[in-house]
């Protein structure tokens, strides 16, 4: 299947994986709440197993980025959707959305979810509420995992 591009104002949107700069992304995740100090190794790893969009300005720079974790036909976590700080407010986290929202690759799923600490407003536009069973939602979690690396390797 071919990769998917969509114009976004002066902004392109698209989930060629080749496009994507994963320097930045790791330069931007590393610093997230939600995966502080994960590796770019780890990025790397990440991104080849998943569906990925990256938002890009007019000179082709990353300016935002989504990750959807799938199986193609029945599920799909949405996670690591950023835009950078100069290049918010202009719809670009909704336009990466709604791009996925209508993916091919994205169509017939029984359940998406997502982790917010923030953006419930954001993911609720697009029909995300909270858990229906939340007793029946189990995790296992490492919060810290990246946090507590023993090698001084720097990626």
């Amino acid at each position: 299947m071919s990769c998917l591009e969509r114009r976004h104002g002066d902004y392109t949107i698209s989930d060629d994986p080749s496009r994507l700069d994963l320097v930045a992304i790791h330069a931007f995740l590393s610093c997230a709440y939600w995966a502080k100090n994960i590796p770019l190794e780890t990025i790397k790893r990440a991104v080849a197993g998943s569906l990925c969009m990256g938002v890009y300005d007019s000179a082709g720079a990353q300016a935002g980025f989504s990750r959807f974790i799938t199986d193609c036909a029945t599920f799909c976590y949405l996670c690591d959707l950023f835009v950078l700080d100069k290049h918010r407010g202009k719809g670009l986290a909704k336009a990466m959305i709604a791009m996925a929202d209508h993916h091919p690759k994205l169509q017939g799923l029984r359940r998406w979810n997502l982790v917010t600490r923030d953006a419930h407003g954001l993911y609720a536009q697009f029909g995300f509420t909270p858990l229906a069973n939340p007793d029946g939602y189990m995790e296992r979690r490492s919060p810290d995992i990246y946090q507590h690396r023993t090698d001084s390797k720097v990626d």
